[in-house]
């Protein structure tokens, strides 16, 4: 395995797999938080050329986190499909990247082969793309899952309503909650994060969401993003209940520890909300990510913060979640800066999840103190609906007034589904239909107006 090479006169040699896939990452300010990122971009460009000629055996015979130290290494490992592997193992990085973005490969070909793919193996190929190979491979994936319906047909762009309150007020709640309706917003999930993590207001929710999901007969499935534990807890108390079970989580065993939560936990909520919790189909988990946490919590072990939300991803695949997205810009110019690593961050996040085979979504946002502004979401917003994202956010004015950051609007939903030809689930736009909100694919004078429902 070959760590060196020479540019420009130059040789540059790197320490480990670790530091190739650190190095040869597109910049983004966490990892030169953490002392990790190249120095400049021709380290990055040698970087990436070393990494180009590792195999895919390369990369996974050496995780960013051992396999005996870390239980989501493990899971990721364990999980691979020994024949997919076989065939794809002594492939090497810029082959992989060329056969996936072959027109003759399709989306069916690149799913097969992924499931012999570790997470690390998915980062090192999304880093050796461009932003436009980015978005023309993440849209030839096509991945569907099924709770109360099914996300990822082809041509759908939907939508999470995000009816947070300050206080977890419940009338606030539900006049956010009808006014994204009346926009044609939540068909992903009506999902809301308290900002009381306890069991009465955890259920409080849940049964507001519940009845108004019931009330006007709307096909989408609901989740409160309390801590996995508390929803754990209601659930089994018998007096509430939820479509999705919630959790973040990160890209190693001690991160993960750091939110709370073991991969046993989250095997535990699986099996308790497919037994007890109110879906129809199986896919009853929702996870939340975004690049930085590890290293937020000291537990990136060396790695580059892209490589390690890959992990996630891995970890993610295992339990079939319905949902899974990025909170791209949430965690601060400290991590993502500027609109260009904002840009990037999105459009890989969206691919490498659609690699692991996941339906993902992206919460295209950002912090009040990042040099970036609604222009650039819009602009994400647009590149990421070309790229085959499940789902974004909606939320009223695209300002969520309990976590204080911006994100993207039931305006903004609407207008990108008009101009890219984008239709909400096909249940949800039926309802749509009935409620007269919705025709010839774009919204009514109607819409908008959440008094049609008093």
């Amino acid at each position: 395995m070959n760590l060196k090479t020479r540019l420009y006169g130059k040789v540059y040699q790197f320490q480990n797999v670790t530091d190739v896939l650190a190095k040869a990452s597109e910049l983004k300010s966490g990892d030169t938080l953490a002392g990790i990122a190249a120095e400049n971009t021709l380290e990055r460009i040698a970087a990436k050329a070393v990494l180009s000629d590792l195999t895919v055996h390369d990369i996974r015979e050496n995780p960013v986190v051992p396999y005996e130290m870390d239980a989501v290494t493990r899971l990721i490992d364990d999980d691979l499909d020994a024949e997919a592997y076989k065939k794809i193992e002594h492939k090497t990085i810029a082959e992989m990247r060329e056969w996936i973005l072959d027109g003759k490969t399709t989306g069916n070909d690149i799913l097969h082969a992924s499931r012999g793919m570790t997470s690390e193996v998915i980062a090192a190929i999304s880093k050796i793309m461009g932003n436009l190979d980015l978005v023309y491979a993440g849209n030839k994936m096509h991945i569907t899952a099924t709770c109360n319906t099914t996300i990822g047909e082809e041509g759908v762009l939907a939508s999470r309503l995000q009816p947070n309150h300050p206080i977890d007020d419940v009338e606030g709640v539900a006049a956010t909650t009808l006014e994204g309706l009346s926009y044609g917003i939540g068909d992903a999930v009506l999902g809301l994060n308290p900002s009381i993590d306890t069991f009465d207001s955890t259920l409080a929710i849940w049964n507001l969401l519940g009845e108004i999901r019931d009330k006007y007969e709307i096909p989408t499935q609901t989740c409160v993003l309390s801590h996995v534990t508390t929803q754990m807890e209601v659930l089994k108390s018998g007096k509430g209940k939820a479509d999705l079970c919630f959790q973040s989580i990160a890209g190693s065993q001690k991160a993960c520890e750091a939110f709370g939560i073991s991969t046993d936990m989250l095997e535990e909520a699986n099996a308790l909300f497919r037994d007890r919790g109110s879906a129809k189909g199986k896919n009853v988990m929702y996870f939340e990510t975004g690049q930085g946490s590890e290293l937020s919590s000291s537990a990136h072990n060396g790695s580059d913060q892209q490589t390690m939300e890959c992990r996630c991803y891995g970890l993610a695949r295992h339990y079939e979640p319905f949902l899974v997205n990025t909170v791209v810009g949430f965690m601060g110019p400290e991590y993502i800066y500027d609109t260009k690593q904002l840009l990037r961050a999105g459009l890989e996040d969206v691919f490498c999840g659609h690699l692991h085979g996941l339906p993902m979504g992206c919460d295209v946002c950002y912090t009040n103190h990042m040099p970036v502004d609604q222009n650039d979401s819009e602009t994400l917003l647009m590149l990421l609906a070309n790229s085959g994202c499940h789902y974004v956010m909606g939320l009223p004015q695209a300002d969520d007034i309990m976590l204080m950051y911006q994100s993207t609007g039931f305006q903004d939903i609407a207008a990108v589904r008009e101009i890219f030809h984008k239709k909400p689930i096909k249940e949800f736009e039926d309802w749509m239909i009935k409620w007269g909100i919705w025709e010839n694919n774009r919204l009514t004078e109607k819409a908008g107006d959440p008094t049609m429902f008093f």
